[in-house]
């Protein structure tokens, strides 16, 4: 191969010091051993890569061209060497987080970065989920560890687990939808003439689960529950929507709280993962989801999301209307 990454880190360190005597000190090289690296890279490319013809030599386009490119590869072959050692002291190159879409991912995010803080260099990918899609996601190997996980498990056990805490849901509509004229609570005859918005469960293996969902009743199927908040907000179709997921628009007034008169139960909402799994970074994760302060960050800062550490906060206000 005609280019090295010594000659690259050669050519990173003229351009920083802005010299050839400059590189060579940095490098604790001769400038003849400089110049001769420079000269055997522009033979071997056949490219002039710095411009001779005044005082002080200066890259060429194709010299700057090269820094260029060559600083991502650079960078890349750091990385690449800090993850090598990270797995020879145990840590995974990467790891991979499903999270039920019920939480949403964008919950992680106080914990990715405190995980990005300490410099680990495993490399995080998190996928959302939804209902078994995250048991699915576990036991097919798409992922190492699931946040929000409900229901029953697979059977064959081998899964170890950590209550995270509880989900309520309520009945929402936009405020302009016909359902907000109708008679409180709602009967389910009632809900049942009006289009529901379902997630669908995204298992690929696993007998796929529905909740919320009345048997006979038009549904419009969405991917994420971000679109089925979407979905409410613009009036398409009714449904039950996680409590914490429904209060900012709530509060926004895009939405509205509905008593049923069979509200839909909350579930304990679990974090789960193969304990035969011994890379230090899963195992940082299920220390972390331990922390009762962590846990408030995931879920007990929203209202009626109930912490396993702590107690349940306020619940969204219903709206009550009865002709």
């Amino acid at each position: 191969m005609r280019l090295s990454l010594d000659a690259l880190h050669v050519l990173d360190a003229i351009d920083r010091n802005g010299s050839f005597a400059g590189a060579a000190t940095e490098l604790f090289r001769v400038p003849s051993a400089i110049t001769y690296t420079v000269q055997q890279l522009e033979q071997d490319l056949n490219v002039l890569l710095f411009d001779r013809s005044k005082h002080r030599a200066r890259l060429t386009a194709a010299g700057h061209a090269l820094l260029t490119e060559g600083r991502v590869l650079l960078r890349a072959a750091g990385d690449l060497e800090s993850r090598i050692q990270q797995v020879a002291k145990g840590w995974e190159t990467e790891l991979k987080i499903a999270v039920d879409t019920a939480i949403g991912p964008s919950r992680l995010l106080p914990l990715l970065k405190q995980f990005y803080s300490e410099r680990i260099g495993t490399r995080v990918k998190v996928t959302e989920e939804v209902l078994n899609g995250t048991w699915d996601s576990l036991v097919a190997g798409r992922c190492d560890m699931v946040i929000g996980a409900s229901g029953d498990g697979p059977p064959g056990g081998g899964i170890a687990s950590l209550l995270i805490g509880r989900i309520n849901f309520v009945f929402v509509a936009a405020p302009h939808h016909p359902i907000c004229e109708e008679s409180l609570p709602l009967t389910e005859a009632t809900i049942l003439k009006h289009r529901a918005v379902s997630v669908a469960d995204s298992s690929r293996n696993l007998p796929p689960r529905t909740t919320g969902l009345l048997s006979g009743q038009d549904v419009f199927t969405v991917p994420t529950m971000q679109m089925k908040i979407d979905s409410h907000v613009a009036g398409i179709g009714v449904g039950y929507l996680p409590a914490h997921r429904a209060a900012a628009d709530v509060a926004a007034g895009r939405l509205r709280v509905l008593e049923t008169a069979n509200l839909k139960a909350g579930g304990d909402l679990y974090a789960v993962w193969k304990p035969n799994r011994t890379g230090k970074a899963l195992r940082w994760f299920a220390k972390a989801l331990e922390s009762p302060n962590l846990l408030g960050m995931l879920l007990a800062a929203e209202p009626t999301i109930q912490s396993a550490a702590g107690k349940e906060k306020s619940p969204i206000p219903s709206i009550k209307k009865s002709k």
